[in-house]
């Protein structure tokens, strides 16, 4: 395939970024060229952007977007199992080949993983590039504009739930900050049967909506009286896990305050701010646990769609609007003054 497309280019030397004429990519040995049919804008693509995230290793110029569906437009060598016209996922990165674990065979526990969008260029563009190894197949029945947050929006969450969390059924969950992160880790922590599952955010609205997609309670993190009400809804028991979907120095430290003897803490959203443990003797004598986590194994996106395709998982609430590609700036806006506190939008190319 031959041409131009048009893409998002971001320009790390300065920080701004444009949506240009670019050559459409070709296919190298082992990988597919995707027609992109939605790509959803995440808080990291922003935290480029906005310089919270430094760069390191990020291209001078690179196309963003890492949340995507669409289908095979042209396969390269060596490329088996796919044809032209199957409906797939890209994974969200890929691992180098090169470090130690990749050189001894377990390269979902690559060292250096390159993440899409940040390493390589993304899927802010008609078309986008993509391993065949890292490809999962959408089911019959499973909208291309939910297939494509299963790529991080909903598998990080899953993630963080079922591999570092691993919450077990019964257990106490509180998850804060209930927006695209947050919103899915109420999902599948009831899901995995998480009991009862407290949402806590600082607006009512999304508070509010936290109840409709499954929390049990849904709390003010600023209340003064929020340890009382914790206490109450887990029977004095505190909560087992904390997931932590904003990644601040409050967040962090007030979900490790509100654990249980023995709990975890699950950090998922990411930012700048350090955060304290308190002292060691108090740590220790908790024996509570502080976890980090990012992303999720390369398994999870298929068992995702699987589980959207039967009914058990509903994404319907989660698609907060869509823009076009040349008006991904509206997009940016939206989600970074949080208007209408939006789960998802998406890019359509």
């Amino acid at each position: 395939m031959t041409g131009t497309m048009r893409a998002q280019r971001f320009y790390k030397a300065t920080g701004q970024w444009a949506v240009e004429d670019v050559p459409i990519p070709e296919p190298g040995p082992g990988q597919v060229l995707i027609k992109v049919a939605y790509c959803g804008i995440c808080h990291s693509d922003l935290s480029l952007i906005d310089g919270v995230f430094g760069g390191m290793g990020t291209p001078d110029v690179i196309t963003q977007g890492h949340e995507a569906s669409g289908t095979i437009a042209a396969l390269g060598e060596g490329v088996t199992g796919w044809s032209v016209g199957d409906r797939v996922i890209p994974a969200a990165g890929r691992p180098c080949g090169t470090c130690a674990n990749c050189l001894r065979g377990p390269v979902g526990q690559c060292l250096n993983i390159q993440l899409m969008a940040f390493a390589y260029d993304g899927a802010w563009a008609e078309y986008t590039l993509a391993g065949a190894f890292g490809l999962t197949q959408v089911p019959d029945g499973v909208p291309m504009d939910q297939a494509a947050i299963l790529a991080d929006a909903v598998s990080t969450p899953f993630g963080a739930v079922v591999h570092t969390g691993q919450v077990r059924i019964g257990e106490a969950v509180g998850v804060w900050g209930v927006g695209g992160v947050g919103t899915h880790i109420v999902q599948l922590a009831r899901l995995v049967g998480a009991n009862p599952i407290i949402a806590l955010d600082l607006e009512e609205a999304v508070r509010e909506r936290a109840l409709e997609i499954g929390a049990d309670f849904a709390f003010d993190s600023r209340d003064p009286d929020l340890q009382a009400k914790i206490a109450e809804a887990t029977k004095g028991r505190m909560l087992d896990v904390a997931f932590d979907a904003v990644g601040v120095k409050s967040t962090f430290e007030q979900g490790l305050a509100m654990l249980a003897n023995g709990g975890r803490v699950v950090v998922v959203g990411l930012s700048g701010d350090e955060a304290s443990l308190g002292s060691t003797l108090g740590f220790g004598l908790s024996r509570k646990q502080a976890l980090g986590h990012l992303g999720y194994q390369g398994t999870d996106i298929a068992i995702l769609a699987e589980l959207v395709a039967s009914g058990r998982l509903d994404l319907s609430r989660s698609i907060s609007g869509v823009v076009s590609l040349e008006d991904v700036g509206e997009g940016i806006r939206r989600l970074h003054e949080r208007e209408g506190n939006p789960i998802r939008i998406l890019v359509q190319p």
